[in-house]
């Protein structure tokens, strides 16, 4: 879990975090709470390192040869 955390940091991980805490300070400044959940989104996605790929959001299709 601490190598999941801790490894693999790059630009697009960096920028979701900075998203995060800019909803959550906007949802604090402006007392909108619903920015919360949006920041909690991008937050979680950058913890993890999960969200689309390089190749999208696509779910991968499973060719079969040719017959």
């Amino acid at each position: 879990m601490k190598n999941l955390l801790l490894s693999n940091w790059h630009v697009m991980r960096i920028f979701r975090l900075a998203f995060a805490v800019f909803l959550f300070v906007q949802a604090y400044n402006t007392h909108e709470w619903f920015f919360i959940i949006f920041g909690l989104f991008f937050f979680i996605q950058a913890l993890f390192n999960s969200g689309c790929g390089p190749k999208g959001c696509a779910v991968p299709q499973k060719k079969y040869p040719k017959k």
